[in-house]
């Protein structure tokens, strides 16, 4: 098998891990009628547990350490990437269920290119910023439809969506020096000192159902650490661009896995929203994006 073909196959396998975080952490949290682990918790231990094994991994393989001048990427990385994403997420799920979250979270690749333009100061063209505005329109679209008007748990949704941007963009600047794998384990390792006391403060205090264990182990484990491995190796050996395609396609699986893991059920206007957003999302990576002026020449 080339690199190629390979790097296709382990990002299919990274995105379906993923694709997998949204019904998980709806049933790690539980709705609001049953709740189950606190979303603080949730968001807190995961990144606590994973962070243990980061430290395993960094010393196993004798990553170089970080310099001072690393660290406001990497607070910022975990800012958006271990806290926030994870925590409106799941303070969301109490209120709304995991195809609703599937289709709004589905904006997180365009976010993404949007920060990106921003931190880096590029030039997108109208057709890429047409892309995104059409792409927020349709989620506010089916917000109101789904629920007869925007809700705090949307805003919630969104304000996930641009953590993660933030965050991802933040860690992708740090990828240009180390591997990216040693930048998602630093990010968890320097955030330990939060996320443990966190965790330890935010422990359950009602018994949780077994179903709502597995899924924060599931979390912790392929959320949080696993997957971004896969994804980033994936990156590596089959080409960000032919790769990163793949992960259209995650919102959509999100959908499908909503069915038998919480037993929702996927309706016409669920996936006719998915796929508008999906479409916008891929027409809007496609548009150009031209450099600052000044790194052009």
């Amino acid at each position: 098998m080339n690199p190629q073909t390979k790097g296709l196959w382990l990002g299919l396998a990274g995105v379906t891990l993923f694709a997998m975080t949204t019904p998980m952490t709806r049933l790690a949290v539980g709705p609001a009628e049953d709740p189950q682990l606190p979303p603080l918790f949730v968001t807190a231990g995961r990144a606590a547990l994973a962070g243990l094994l980061s430290l395993v991994y960094l010393l196993f393989t004798r990553a170089p350490v970080p310099q001072a001048r690393h660290l406001p990427a990497l607070l910022v990385s975990a800012a958006g990437t271990v806290i926030g994403f994870p925590l409106f997420l799941g303070l969301a799920l109490r209120e709304v269920d995991a195809m609703h979250a599937a289709v709004v979270t589905g904006l997180l690749p365009l976010g993404t290119a949007v920060v990106a333009s921003v931190v880096l100061r590029q030039r997108p063209s109208n057709g890429f910023w047409a892309c995104a505005v059409l792409g927020f329109v349709l989620v506010a679209a089916f917000a109101m439809l789904a629920g007869g008007a925007l809700t705090a748990a949307d805003g919630l949704l969104m304000l996930a969506v641009l953590s993660a941007a933030v965050g991802y963009v933040s860690g992708a600047h740090l990828a240009r020096e180390w591997s990216a794998e040693h930048v998602i384990c630093w990010v968890l390792v320097l955030s330990m000192p939060l996320t443990w006391p966190l965790a330890w403060h935010s422990w359950p205090s009602q018994p949780a159902n077994v179903s709502a264990w597995v899924g924060f182990g599931y979390v912790t484990l392929f959320s949080m650490w696993i997957g971004f491995f896969a994804w980033y190796r994936a990156l590596a050996l089959g080409g960000t661009v032919r790769v990163s395609q793949v992960q259209l396609v995650q919102p959509f699986l999100s959908l499908l896995f909503a069915v038998p893991i919480l037993g929702e059920r996927l309706d016409a206007m669920t996936l006719f929203f998915s796929l508008a957003v999906i479409a916008t999302v891929f027409v809007g990576k496609k548009m150009p994006v031209n450099l600052p002026a000044a790194e052009a020449r």
